[in-house]
């Protein structure tokens, strides 16, 4: 399996049942805290392989495929939602038999983490936003559903994917996640970015809960301002010479600075 021989050594795979199709995840480390990563738009658990050996020796470490990505399953009826990824996200926590957690999540994966801080708050520890917006910026280059489908779909994806790459990042890192990206299905891609960019999704509540977030060199998605107002327990850092993909092109830092939020939480 991919994850086994990824994440090497004693990696256990666990399926989930949600709404009648399975969740797929991945869990090393039986510390006594747990830290779940959460990736984004047609990405999977794959893109936290820099992670996971530098975590599982103090901490359970959960990584897993949101519906309709990698290995999970998706429902058939159903679009895909931010509610229906923070559920999953909730069952492989249940699954886990673990009361409280932190939440790591990348790009689309970010607004996933807030849903499941709004509807499971009281499983929630803190919040790692990786470079993902906190909120709906209603710039006119908000990337468009419509277009990751149909004859010209992949082309647009792969142009867009491209654009996301830093300075840091290697050939070999390009190839990954352009493969990794463009191996998930049109309706997964298309949906998921609707589901993003819903206007229904983003509210400004405020959130109490600790939180730390990374973010690439000079990025768009974060905003300081909008954080302090959301997040008055939250901080955020930019890790220099990344791109979109933060925790990959520079992945000792990025654990570097994870581990030291980590080592503050109370679980």
């Amino acid at each position: 399996m991919r994850t086994l021989q990824m994440f090497a050594l004693a990696a256990y795979a666990s399926a989930a049942g949600l709404d009648g199709f399975q969740i797929h995840s991945t869990t090393r480390g039986n510390g006594p805290k747990t830290v779940i990563f959460v990736h984004g738009w047609t990405c999977d658990e794959s893109s936290w392989a820099g992670q996971v050996p530098a975590f599982e020796k103090e901490y359970r470490v959960i990584t897993l495929d949101l519906p309709g990505h990698g290995q999970s399953g998706a429902p058939k009826d159903a679009a895909l939602s931010m509610a229906l990824f923070a559920r999953a996200v909730e069952a492989v926590r249940a699954e886990a038999r673990v009361e409280r957690v932190v939440l790591v999540g990348h790009s689309m994966g970010v607004p996933v983490i807030l849903q499941y801080a709004r509807m499971f708050p009281a499983h929630l520890a803190a919040l790692v936003p990786v470079d993902g917006p906190l909120h709906l910026s209603g710039g006119p280059n908000a990337p468009n559903p419509d277009a990751m489908k149909g004859s010209a779909g992949m082309k647009n994806r792969e142009s867009m994917i491209r654009t996301m790459f830093g300075p840091s990042a290697t050939p070999a890192m390009k190839d990954q996640v352009l493969k990794m990206m463009l191996a998930a299905p049109e309706s997964t891609a298309s949906q998921a970015m609707a589901a993003m960019f819903n206007p229904a999704v983003w509210t400004e509540d405020v959130r109490p809960f600790a939180m730390l977030g990374i973010y690439a060199d000079k990025s768009g998605a974060n905003d300081p301002a909008f954080m302090k107002k959301v997040f008055p327990n939250g901080s955020a850092t930019e890790i220099v010479g990344t791109g979109h993909f933060v925790m990959m092109e520079k992945p000792a830092e990025f654990n570097r600075l994870l581990a030291g939020f980590l080592a503050k939480v109370k679980f």
